[in-house]
């Protein structure tokens, strides 16, 4: 049985939002945190996630042609918001090692409210974007020859 068309779109965002960020991860552990330190690279990190974000959410709403307003897409991004702390803390407990209390409570102080604010933006972002996706989908009236 497939997926719904919104759960689909939850999955392809989180997903897309999810890989990107483990691979500015990846890069940013390995040879960002060595040299700046943890709360540096992090802060670093966070405006290149928040292009991923408005990214990941224009993409999804047209590709998946979400109407407007709040009824289909806010329930997207919080789905996706679900997901992407799940692979989250699936991340920290198998491959870290690490418990979902660590993972909670190990947040920086500066950092950590920024992070939050981020996962806040990605939960909203499909919602944000419906006057955009709107006029991205209007069409302008073809040119008439000998105009």
């Amino acid at each position: 049985m497939p997926l719904r068309p919104d759960l689909t779109a939850a999955l392809a965002y989180a997903g897309l939002v999810f890989g990107a960020g483990f691979l500015l991860g990846t890069v940013r552990v390995l040879l960002v945190v060595p040299r700046l330190g943890v709360r540096s690279a992090e802060l670093l990190e966070m405006p290149l996630m928040a292009l991923v974000i408005v990214g990941a959410a224009r993409l999804v709403v047209r590709r998946f042609q979400l109407p407007q307003g709040l009824a289909v897409r806010l329930p997207v991004g919080a789905t996706a918001l679900a997901l992407m702390v799940g692979f989250e803390f699936l991340v920290a407990v198998g491959l870290q090692g690490r418990t979902v209390v660590q993972v909670i409570s190990d947040r920086d102080p500066v950092s950590g409210p920024v992070y939050l604010a981020l996962l806040l933006l990605f939960a909203l972002m499909p919602s944000l974007l419906r006057q955009e996706a709107a006029a991205a989908t209007t069409q302008p009236e073809p040119p008439q020859p000998g105009r």
